[in-house]
């Protein structure tokens, strides 16, 4: 790095190094990546490049781009991107190092400017062959692996033979509509039919697929899942249908994810973000369950289970025509919906249980409770990332709460308590608590036994719990008094939403009608 950098300086005298201290975070990067200044030269490129190039850096930087991969100044993407001005993203393209290796591969340019000055590019580059290599590994049967999620703790539900990890019996929750939900899917699993999952981002349609597999017939199969908005358009066809030799250049006869989860279940995580031609080669397997590699002319008869997820109102994508009606309705034979976490409220307890249990392993923690402030915070916040929101804010909270065994208001990430500083009663989460005493107690969760709130130790009078549940239960009936039995203008005037204001008459048993003129 050091001869790199002084080779740069001697090159570009007015170059000021100190500026470039992130090089060495460039040189930790899987892709290939290359600086230029606004003529084209290169001014850095790293291992990964190198490597690429089959070259090495320091025969690389001061030279033009087009001096070292054989194209002129309107084919290179680097120079295209300095002529407009503008990046240049997911090109596909191959091209001829000086050395005369031929490398397929994937560029994103962007501009680098000081100012409105065009100062040069900076490029990321993504081998072919070893994105290949990747989702090789990702997909292989027995280690299928998210590459996008970071470690995490010593997972309770260890990963099957047939690459999943979550049965029915994994999944937490006990509100009426979820467990319609789980429900529904248990009977799913029973059919060969196509299966569609719809849910807002952190719901938990990886959890409920992969439980679906492991409850039907071909539970010894194997499961495979792609996220289809996490793939570049230009490889998800080869990925999913396979490639044949001579198809592309550098292509290889090479078995799809299809193909693969020939015999068991293959999970397609958000269709809707799959262009339409691709949908409709999809159509046609659905129709003939049959498949072509890209390339080929043999078709080849697939059986599998097919299980797909949009993350949005599937009526809402075909109206903006991101999802072929024809195929939504080929899909969606079974159509299951899986609630927010807002329409979930009295599943809280049990899932900060396990987040709980699950992150003390993380990080070597012992928290067993939350604050009552935060216990109110968590039941009014509308929760926009769901479960997988809630588990991180937990997370965040514990990273920073050093010994104690309590989560206080302080320990929550700052977007979650800025959600409510617009209006004046919900600065302090616990200001407007819809139960008395809601700030003074702590809320214990039990680590190693069922889900669910326990009343507090023995620090705090065991009276306290009681109270709080008859002074809610009064609160609550005079609101409704107020209103005659309206449950929106009663939940305003209790501070909570009408989702939680339904939930606590369920629990108490409170019937609003009685209420009514």
């Amino acid at each position: 790095m050091k001869k790199i950098e002084n080779k740069m300086s001697r090159l570009f005298p007015g170059l000021d190094m100190n500026r470039l201290s992130f090089l060495p975070l460039l040189e930790e990067f899987f892709e290939g990546i290359l600086l230029t200044d606004h003529r084209g030269r290169v001014l850095f490129v790293n291992e990964e490049q190198a490597r690429i190039d089959d070259t090495s850096p320091d025969k690389l930087v001061g030279k033009k781009v087009t001096e070292i991969y054989h194209v002129d100044d309107g084919e290179s993407p680097t120079m295209q991107c300095i002529q407009t001005g503008k990046p240049v993203k997911g090109l596909a393209c191959f091209y001829r190092t000086s050395s005369g290796k031929i490398v397929n591969s994937i560029h994103n340019i962007f501009p680098l400017y000081e100012g409105r000055k065009l100062k040069g590019t900076i490029c990321f580059i993504q081998d072919f062959s070893i994105i290949e290599q990747r989702f090789e590994a990702v997909f292989k049967p027995g280690k299928i692996k998210d590459l996008q999620k970071r470690p995490t703790a010593p997972d309770r539900s260890p990963r099957r033979d047939n690459g999943t990890r979550f049965r029915f019996r994994d999944i937490i929750g006990e509100s009426r509509e979820f467990l319609e939900t789980l429900e529904t899917a248990r009977l799913a699993a029973r059919s060969a039919s196509p299966v569609m999952l719809f849910g807002e981002t952190g719901t938990g349609k990886e959890l409920i697929a992969q439980s679906i597999h492991n409850a039907g017939a071909r539970s010894r199969q194997q499961y495979v899942a792609v996220n289809c908005a996490a793939i570049p358009e230009n490889l998800l066809e080869g990925i999913l249908f396979g490639t044949s030799r001579g198809a592309f250049t550098g292509a290889v006869d090479k078995a799809g994810l299809f193909e693969r989860a020939n015999g068991g279940t293959l999970f397609l995580d958000e269709i809707n973000s799959m262009t339409v031609g691709l949908q409709a080669k999809l159509l046609r397997f659905i129709q003939e369950r049959k498949i072509r590699r890209v390339g080929s002319v043999r078709e080849i008869s697939i059986d599998l289970k097919l299980i797909s997820s949009v993350n949005e109102n599937p009526h809402t994508s075909i109206a903006r025509g991101s999802l072929r009606a024809d195929l939504f309705y080929r899909l969606a034979v079974v159509f299951i919906r899986i609630p927010p976490l807002k329409e979930r409220q009295e599943d809280l307890p049990g899932l900060i249980t396990h987040f709980l249990g699950k992150i003390n392993t993380l990080l070597d923690k012992n928290v067993n409770s939350i604050s009552g402030d935060v216990m109110n915070l968590f039941e009014r916040y509308p929760w926009p990332g769901n479960v997988r929101e809630l588990e991180h804010v937990i997370e965040g909270a514990m990273n920073i709460m050093g010994r104690e065994a309590t989560i206080r208001v302080s320990h929550l990430p700052a977007h979650l308590t800025l959600f409510f500083a617009g209006n004046e009663d919900e600065k302090n989460p616990g200001s407007n608590s819809s139960f008395a005493g809601a700030g003074r107690i702590n809320y214990y969760f039990p680590l190693s036994s069922s889900p669910g709130l326990q009343a507090p130790g023995p620090e705090i009078a065991a009276t306290l719990p009681e109270k709080s549940r008859e002074n809610e239960i009064l609160l609550i009936r005079t609101a409704l008094e107020k209103h005659f039995g309206r449950p929106s203008a009663a939940a305003r005037t209790l501070g909570i939403s009408p989702q939680l204001l339904h939930y606590k008459l369920k629990k108490y048993r409170i019937n609003r009608r009685d209420y009514f003129l």
